[in-house]
């Protein structure tokens, strides 16, 4: 329990009608979560206001009330907070409410287009190894103290985040690594976190359906390395053409990684497979069994990350070689006659085509790559025929199917991706709307030695369907489907 002023440290308010003494037991933004003694802050989202729900609010309890307008009779036993942004008020209040708990503990945030999962599950594991108590707040999993806590958005809401991070302080926990979204950034739900780093990936065609455009996506992921403080540092990939503008106005150390251009961390690949890459870090070899260009950019950023934080590298290099794929991500079995089945969650064009490149590079071209995705509903519609286009050009076989069709009609998705397909690639493509239908006909399609590629969902053990999530797990159904065939 804090008193409301205590609450209110660090918030641009416009004015506040009632006590600022008034004690808080605790802070909700959903009507239906609110409890006696409560702050019920009011946000303004895409489908729902909260300002609708203030009256809820206090017939539940809550005591005062956070909104970007106030009501015109506002009760008098309530305190009222008026803001000029609901959401970037939560993020500051959260953070006091749990006693800003970002700022006892090594917080470092990867943000990008793709790769952001990888790496911050990678960094857990490595610095798990190296004995540092650990946190991860990733799209997969938040975990620390040896427990996983389910997740639905790659950014957690700010009181989720907060919450989270005080009890990993409580935990003991020393470092912890986390996805910074797009979404998350514009939604200010890491507003009043304290980072002690960034790092960026990649920057691809996504989410513009949200952004609107790609310059408003660039800007809002750049937003996160304008707010670094002095003492965090920033990591980019300079063989990203945006990897230098997100560094432009950081006021952090700023540092570079890099396989082509020159920058602070560099490596080379020097064998690639499906069983894993030889790569090169400063002069010292390393075989690990991640595989794929895209992967080796993965460990730059992570050794980089590491020898930033000052690890010993020679460890860092000697747990390389064990560090494992992530689930979902270019996830591999092999069957008894030598067909290799991928499982990928690559679901943006630039993903999907460093995915099948990838494949390309290792491959004999004796066997056929046969490629199952499909597009989400309710997304970025812009990215369609570009990931119906790679798949196409890059695949031997392609079957266009459901990815999470949520309200859109599925076979309205797959004809937006059969737009993007050149006339020479028609023959190469299937369409076959139900997803375990798509695997089974890629398992009678295949011949020994074949490859298998299905992209899109990766480590999503559902499909959402018509406001339901159904479970469906592509790696456990493809290995029910190539290893029992019937």
């Amino acid at each position: 329990m804090k008193e409301l002023k205590h609450l209110l440290y660090k918030v641009n308010l416009e004015s506040v009608v009632g006590k600022t003494t008034t004690p808080i037991q605790g802070i909700a933004f959903d009507s239906r979560e609110v409890k006696a003694g409560f702050l019920f802050v009011a946000l303004k989202g895409v489908l729902q206001d909260g300002h609708e729900y203030m009256d809820q609010a206090i017939a539940s309890g809550a005591v005062a009330i956070l909104c970007e307008s106030l009501p015109k009779a506002p009760p008098p036993s309530i305190v009222f907070i008026e803001v000029e942004n609901s959401h970037k008020a939560l993020g500051t209040i959260a953070a006091n409410f749990y006693d800003n708990p970002s700022e006892k503990l090594s917080l470092i945030g990867v943000t990008g287009t793709n790769g952001k999962t990888t790496v911050v599950s990678l960094l857990y594991n490595l610095f798990m190894a190296e004995g540092y108590p650990t946190g991860l707040l990733s799209t997969v999993v938040i975990r620390y103290n040896n427990t996983d806590h389910p997740t639905l958005h790659t950014t957690p809401d700010a009181l989720s985040l907060n919450r989270h991070l005080a009890a990993m302080v409580e935990a003991g926990i020393s470092h912890c690594f986390m996805e910074v979204s797009s979404h998350g950034i514009a939604q200010h739900r890491t507003h009043g976190l304290h980072f002690r780093g960034g790092v960026f990936t990649n920057l691809t065609h996504d989410h513009l359906d949200y952004h609107g455009d790609f310059k408003s996506y660039r800007d809002m992921k750049k937003r996160f390395f304008d707010a670094l403080p002095q003492k965090a540092f920033a990591l980019t990939n300079s063989d990203d053409k945006n990897g230098a503008f997100m560094l432009q106005n950081t006021k952090a150390k700023k540092y570079h990684y890099a396989q082509q251009q020159h920058a602070d961390f560099r490596a080379q690949v020097l064998e690639n497979s499906f069983s894993g890459m030889l790569l090169k870090f400063d002069q010292q070899e390393v075989w690990t069994p991640l595989v794929g260009t895209f992967n080796a950019q993965n460990l730059l950023a992570v050794y980089g990350v590491a020898k930033i934080l000052d690890l010993d590298l020679l460890n860092v290099l000697r747990q390389f070689s064990t560090l494992n794929s992530v689930p979902g991500r270019f996830q591999t079995f092999t069957t008894q006659n030598k067909t290799t089945v991928v499982v990928d969650y690559a679901h943006t064009p630039d993903a999907l085509e460093n995915v099948l490149k990838t494949i390309n590079s290792i491959r004999t071209k004796n066997e056929t790559l046969i490629t199952i995705v499909g597009c989400g509903g309710n997304r970025d519609q812009e990215k369609r025929p570009l990931m119906g286009k790679m798949a196409a050009a890059l695949s031997d076989k392609v079957i266009f199917t459901s990815d999470n069709p949520r309200d859109e009609d599925p076979a309205k998705i797959i004809a937006q991706m059969m737009k993007g397909v050149g006339a020479e690639y028609f023959k190469r493509v299937m369409k076959i709307t139900l997803r375990e239908e798509a695997i089974a006909a890629a398992c009678q399609l295949s011949q020994p030695g074949d490859v298998i590629l299905i992209a899109g969902k990766g480590h999503e053990n559902y499909q959402e369907i018509a406001g339901k999530r159904l479970p469906f797990d592509d790696f456990q159904i493809a290995q029910q489907i190539f290893l029992n065939p019937s």
